[in-house]
């Protein structure tokens, strides 16, 4: 399993902050459980215990998994 963190509009998008997913590429898996991340998590960056992943890549089995959109800021 691994742990995904939602934040900020992928959060609103997914409904929650966090949850469980099994592990392995889970772009299509984000999507598929929460229909609204669709036209938020192609801007998102996908970090794995801080390392950039594609959505396609596999995700190890431990990680965690953080859904990072574009943050503005000043």
């Amino acid at each position: 399993m691994i742990t995904v963190r939602y934040f900020a509009a992928a959060a609103e998008a997914a409904g929650v902050d966090a949850e469980q997913l099994p592990a392995g590429p889970v772009g299509a898996v984000l999507v598929e459980r929460h229909p609204a991340l669709a036209g938020v998590l192609e801007r998102c960056a996908l970090l794995a215990d801080g390392r950039r992943v594609e959505a396609d890549e596999p995700v190890p089995d431990g990680a965690t998994l953080d859904v990072l959109p574009p943050f503005a800021g000043g």
